[in-house]
């Protein structure tokens, strides 16, 4: 039963100065809305007078709403849990009502609302999955079995990985489970006062570890940045206070600059002719105490942020024009999350303007649908089961190009029904969802050809390949990021463009050091589980790294270990004495014509075929590897590793790869390892159309200023 006591943990933040508020209906305030409903009565011919206050709230955003479910399901709850308290002794009914009226005011649709005041009844009271399945139908059931389930998850826990992973499976096939669940979550973290300060704050870390995230992660804005507050005020009693003291102490100054900016923007779109609302945003609590911390003296105008509403998409790049033109733009706090919106649905565009006193107000500019869907995320995207209207078909939008789209399933959430179904085992679902909960900030790359890729901070080309090609970016052998060759190592930014090199060999196989630079669920669990279903990888070929770590060479290092290009039927360049064998070009020696050549079977019936004075071959030959007969066959296209030792100078990447390209030959990847005393090793692995080329390109590429060496690898063989 979640019946912690109303008496609240935190005491509510300041209300903004009344010039401030929002004329009209005014902006969700969940704050208000925790207070104990009056229990009117339950006649059949009205609304309880318990209820009348969601159902006002609920005709606000649905002005045609069917009342009579909500009727019902307060009459069935209201009796269910009569005799029932919370610890505050107050009747239990409150907090169905307190948690219904939270998703009535985010814009949640009936049926949610139905389910959010029955949501502990099954849990609590006698009252059957089938009772209510009888009288309010398989979708209502299904919702509260939902957050039943969920009621018993330990997040905490690791035996519990298994459960957890099964409901969010739930969660992602009807995202109003988890939004009742959240609601739920911040009714009791408001009313989490009377509880011992232990239970309180394991409570509080697992809404910060978890919920939080979730709540971020499905754009329910509303529900987050309230949390954050109260987890805020639990875990960090302190710094709550400071803060709190600093908004109090902001909003009884005299002068405001954010007020006076926001009049200005007001005058300039009224002379533009532009219809549009503008407000003044205050901080939250975390928010406030994250720009303090990043700037220290707060100034007048960090306490809040301008937001302009305006009713068409169109409108917003007006609004910014005006602002860029008739105000002074602080051009490095722009993004366009219209154009490219973030992961959870959010839309808006993001700017920054400046007074002459250095004063600098953050703009937000959106239409009022976009306002509607980041603050409630996908609590107000509706009902996936709803009849179609004419443009739709089974409950999805069509978007602009006539795809079908489900509005509940927001990017995150599709991307993580996918983690859970590749994943191999619960415990692995379970750990890499953790961290990815734990990025809480996300950049946009872009591809060659227009489209975006949406990734956590901090994320590698690795995490690219994966999040475009899935398990087909084992095949990955190297990026160019912003035109430039890279590392799979490297770690994009935000505005990054990435362009993936791809090998065409069906057999690629992802490198274990991949691992280490993997952040996202969709890549680490991709490799992870290639690597379960191929334990004797490592075992069976050591790669170049191990060979010459191990032999005491020196190890020019490989751009991740890059599969090296096959020999198919159709272009072969070295045939093997073993009949259907699958041969493969090692990527640590790179042999080519005319190297004498000696190969080892290993798994799947692949042959490696190394240089004979590769140290890999000494190590090979020791484990009593098979040794095959190989010899070059007629055709001359393959695949050269080059070497080039060179001192530090600006421009040598580029010259360097201006001077292959000239030679007709294609960069398949390259790495430059860090200067030392001034010199600087290039590491290529290139693709040559004629062996004939390689002494050539080897004169062109130690003809460039700088470069006072070009080799192929020398993999001494060990002692014995």
């Amino acid at each position: 039963m979640s019946a912690e006591a109303t008496n609240p943990a935190v005491s509510p933040a300041p209300a903004p100065p009344a010039a401030h508020r929002r004329k009209g209906r005014p902006r969700i305030d969940l704050r208000r809305l925790g207070r104990a409903a009056l229990l009117g009565p339950a006649t059949r011919d009205r609304l309880p007078d318990a209820i009348s206050h969601v159902a006002e709230a609920h005709r606000a955003h649905h002005p045609d709403a069917d009342l009579e479910p909500l009727r019902q399901a307060y009459v069935l709850a209201e009796s269910s849990h009569r005799g029932q308290m919370r610890k505050s002794g107050e009747p239990y009914i409150t907090h169905p009502l307190a948690v219904t009226l939270i998703l009535a005011e985010l814009g949640a649709e009936t049926t949610t609302l139905t389910a959010s005041l029955l949501h502990d009844t099954v849990e609590d009271t006698d009252v059957t999955l089938d009772q209510v399945r009888e009288q309010f139908g398989e979708e209502v059931r299904y919702l509260v079995d939902g957050v039943t389930k969920l009621e018993k998850v330990d997040y905490g826990a690791a035996a519990e990985s298994e459960t957890f992973r099964k409901m969010l499976v739930a969660t992602g096939n009807d995202v109003r489970v988890m939004s009742i669940k959240l609601a739920d979550r911040l009714h009791n973290m408001r009313t989490l006062g009377v509880m011992r300060p232990e239970k309180q704050e394991r409570i509080a870390k697992v809404t910060r570890d978890v919920l939080i995230p979730l709540a971020e992660r499905l754009g329910v804005q509303a529900l987050k940045t309230e949390l954050e507050d109260l987890v805020f005020a639990i875990l960090h009693p302190e710094e709550y206070a400071h803060t709190r003291g600093l908004i109090a102490d902001n909003a009884a100054r005299e002068s405001d600059p954010l007020a006076e900016i926001a009049e200005d923007v007001r005058g300039v779109l009224r002379e533009a002719g532009i219809q549009a609302e503008v407000l003044i945003r205050p901080r939250h609590f975390v928010s406030l105490h994250r720009v303090s911390r990043k700037r220290g003296q707060l100034r007048g105008t960090d306490f809040g942020r301008l937001l302009v509403l305006v009713n068409e998409d169109a409108d917003c790049y007006a609004v910014l024009g005006e602002l860029h033109t008739c105000l002074t733009p602080v051009v490095s706090e722009f993004k366009d999350f219209i154009a490219v919106p973030k992961f959870n649905l959010y839309q808006s565009l993001h700017t920054a303007v400046a007074r002459d006193d250095g004063q600098v107000a953050e703009v937000l500019i959106r239409t009022h649908q976009m306002h509607k869907v980041a603050e409630a995320g996908v609590v107000a995207l509706g009902n996936p089961y709803a009849a179609p209207a004419e443009d739709q078909t089974d409950g999805e939008r069509a978007d602009g190009d006539g795809e079908r789209v489900d509005p509940t399933r927001p990017g995150w959430l599709s991307r993580l029904l996918d983690w859970q179904q590749a994943a191999p085992d619960a415990d692995m679902f379970w750990s890499t969802l953790r961290e990815d909960l734990a990025q809480d900030r996300e950049i946009t790359v872009f591809r060659p050809d227009g489209g975006t890729l949406g990734l956590p901070e901090g994320a590698s080309c690795v995490d690219a390949a994966y999040a475009q090609y899935g398990e087909d970016a084992h095949a990955c052998i190297g990026a160019r990021v912003n035109g430039r060759l890279a590392t799979l190592s490297t770690v994009l930014r935000d505005g990054d463009t990435v362009q993936l090199l791809m090998g065409q060999d069906p057999a690629s196989e992802p490198s274990r050091e991949w691992l280490e630079h993997a952040h996202t669920p969709a890549a680490r669990i991709a490799i992870q589980r290639w690597l379960a279903t191929h334990p004797s990888t490592a075992a069976e070929e050591p790669d170049a790294l191990d060979a010459e770590r191990k032999d005491g060479a020196p190890a020019p290092r490989p751009a991740h270990d890059e599969p090296a290009a096959p020999s198919d039927t159709a272009n072969a360049v070295v045939v093997a004495d073993q009949p259907d064998a699958n041969v493969r070009l090692a990527g640590c020696c790179t042999p080519v014509p005319p190297d004498e050549v000696t190969g080892f079977a290993v798994r799947g019936g692949v042959v490696t075929v190394h240089r004979v004075e590769c140290a890999a071959v000494t190590r090979m030959r020791g484990l009593g590897r098979a040794e095959i007969a190989v010899h070059w066959g007629d055709t001359t296209e393959f695949r050269v590793t080059l070497v080039a030792e060179s001192f530090q100078r600006p421009h040598l990447l580029a010259d360097l790869t201006e001077a292959i390209a000239l030679e007709g030959v294609a960069i398949v990847s390259a790495t430059v390892e860090p200067p030392t005393q001034q010199r600087v090793r290039h590491t290529y692995t290139v693709q040559l159309p004629d062996a004939a080329l390689l002494p050539n390109l080897m004169r062109a590429m130690r003809d460039v200023a700088g470069v006072y060496d070009v080799a192929r690898p020398q993999h001494q063989a060990a002692a014995q």
